[in-house]
C-alpha cells in the first residue's frame, strides 16, 4: 500500500506508521524527518463502509413488528389478500384500543400509471371499543410482500373517525381488539 507524506516521499507501508526521510521541498539542505499519517484505503475498505450503510438502511426501512397473525374470519376475501395483526403492539387505553395491521396481497396494487405500487401495507389503527369507531393512525405501502421492500408513508387524517362497518376489516380487528366474539 502506497503512502504520501508532506514532503512527497512515497513509501510501502511495513508497520502502523512509516517513517520516511528526505530532503524537505522548502529548504534543500534540511533534511525533512516525519511520520507518514495520511493512509490511502484499499477499495475494500470503502465497500465496507458502503455495504454497511446500506445495511443500516435496510435495517431502518423494515418495520420493527413482533410476529404477525393472520386474521381469519369467514366474511375475509382470502383470495385476494389476507390481512394480519401484531398483538405484540396492541395497546389499551380505557375504551381505546391501538392496533396495527398488515395486509398482504397476491396481486400488485396501485396504477400501472401511478408513483406508487404496491404488494403490501400497514396501518396503524386505534378502535373505540364502546362507541364501535376506527381511526387511522399512520398508514405505510411496501413494494413487497408482508411489509418488505421500499416504503412510502401515506397522509393520515388522524382527527377522521369512521364507523365500524360489520363484515368488514375494521369489523374484524373490533372483534379481535375488543373482546367482542
Amino acid at each position: 500500500m502506497e503512502e504520501y507524506s508532506p514532503c512527497g516521499v512515497h513509501a510501502r507501508r511495513t508497520e502502523a506508521i512509516a517513517t520516511a526521510h528526505s530532503t524537505c521541498p522548502i529548504s534543500p539542505v534540511m533534511s525533512c524527518q516525519h511520520q507518514v499519517r495520511h493512509v490511502l484505503k484499499p477499495p475494500s475498505a470503502y465497500l465496507a463502509g458502503f455495504w454497511s450503510l446500506i445495511t443500516v438502511f435496510f435495517l431502518f426501512n423494515v418495520p420493527a413488528h413482533g410476529k404477525w397473525v393472520a386474521l381469519e374470519k369467514g366474511y375475509l376475501v382470502p383470495g385476494l389478500q389476507a390481512v394480519y395483526v401484531d398483538p405484540d403492539t396492541t395497546q389499551r387505553e380505557g375504551n381505546l384500543v391501538t392496533i396495527w395491521q398488515l395486509t398482504d396481497f397476491k396481486w400488485m396494487q396501485g396504477s400501472a400509471r401511478g408513483p406508487s405500487r404496491f404488494l403490501s401495507t400497514t396501518t396503524h389503527k386505534q378502535l373505540d371499543c364502546r362507541e364501535k369507531l376506527v381511526r387511522l393512525l399512520a398508514y405505510r405501502e411496501f413494494s413487497l410482500q408482508m411489509g418488505t421492500g421500499i416504503r412510502v408513508d401515506g397522509y393520515v387524517d388522524k382527527d377522521h373517525w369512521l364507523p365500524v362497518e360489520p363484515q368488514s376489516i375494521n369489523y374484524a380487528l373490533w372483534e379481535l381488539a375488543c373482546g367482542q366474539e
